[in-house]
């Protein structure tokens, strides 16, 4: 019996894959999760054989999880499930474990493939995914050694919340100014650290100033 983790922060997408797979006689799911910390405490109680594994999780990002995960419960293997498929994070989670990398949109048949592969020790990668990898590998190779490596897609909300960071608001401030919550804040915060590949928010700051992603006239 396959025994099987999901960690997600939306219940209803959690629930959806927990029903997908409960039909499934080798599967059985124990448990769900809806944020990074949770995750590593239901591992140091219990026996898992494949974590599905949002991203973008609150209280730890996905991609701290998946390090620690693979590091202190190596039988458990990563599959990570996203709806983003921006070569940043693939990579970034890839180099940190994780042995998959399916979105958010896959089918049931292909996230069983999925499944299985990952659990027979192979990796598995969303055809999207793939040309994504793909497109990353290409680019590094024709890339001038002198040119600036070319920095991923921010949205406009993104761009008003590095704004703010930038500004030395507090988490509070920034939601109050921008009329979201503090989770959405965070999540904002993650996915721009995923993004620009920064460790903290003083890496953030700095490649922000680097690469004018924030001009004096925003």
């Amino acid at each position: 019996m396959t025994k099987i983790l999901i960690a997600d922060d939306h219940a209803m997408f959690a629930d959806g894959i927990a029903s997908i797979l409960k039909n499934e006689d080798s599967i059985q799911v124990v448990g769900r999760c809806l944020d990074g910390p949770t995750v590593i405490d239901f591992l140091k109680a219990n026996e898992v054989d494949i974590l599905l594994l949002d991203v973008n999780l609150p209280g730890m990002s996905g991609i701290d999880v998946c390090k620690e995960v693979t590091t202190k419960f190596k039988p458990t293997k990563v599959l990570a499930i996203s709806m983003f498929n921006e070569e940043s994070f693939v990579t970034e989670i890839l180099n940190n474990g994780a042995m998959g990398y399916i979105l958010k949109n896959t089918g049931r048949e292909e996230l069983l493939i999925a499944i299985n592969t990952v659990l027979s020790g192979k990796s598995y990668f969303s055809d999207d995914v793939t040309q994504t990898i793909m497109k990353g590998l290409m680019k590094q190779r024709t890339a001038s050694k002198q040119s600036k490596p070319e920095l991923p897609k921010i949205s406009r909300r993104e761009k008003e919340v590095l704004a703010l960071i930038m500004e030395e608001h507090t988490t509070q401030e920034i939601a109050d100014q921008l009329f979201i919550s503090l989770k959405t804040v965070e999540s904002h915060r993650s996915n721009l650290l995923a993004k620009l590949n920064a460790r903290n928010t003083a890496g953030l700051v700095r490649i922000a100033m680097e690469n004018n992603l924030i001009p004096k006239s925003e």
